[in-house]
């Protein structure tokens, strides 16, 4: 799912109803924003996230990779996502 938001003059930005009925978002859930070096992830806030924060760090350690490391592979990955996704023929 591709959609597009717009942050309003008080920082607020609504998201599109289709993803709101997607993923059973309701007024007032919570949501935490982890800004990961420029690539935002919106998570809600439920106990299962700091679970996977955990697991994603031991598989980070478990593979020794440093943060740096782990975040330009996320990066080379996103990019190669996006080429696919547009059809260039570079991916």
């Amino acid at each position: 799912m591709d959609v597009t938001v717009q942050v309003r003059k008080r920082g607020t930005l609504t998201l599109p109803a289709e993803v709101r009925e997607r993923y059973n978002i309701k007024p007032g859930d919570t949501f935490r924003l982890l800004d990961l070096d420029g690539i935002f992830v919106l998570t809600p806030m439920v106990p299962m996230v700091p679970e996977l924060a955990r697991e994603i760090e031991r598989a980070r350690l478990e593979a020794g990779l440093s943060v740096e490391e782990m975040l330009e592979g996320l990066r080379e990955q996103r990019e190669r996502y996006v080429a696919e996704k547009r059809g260039d023929s570079q991916a």
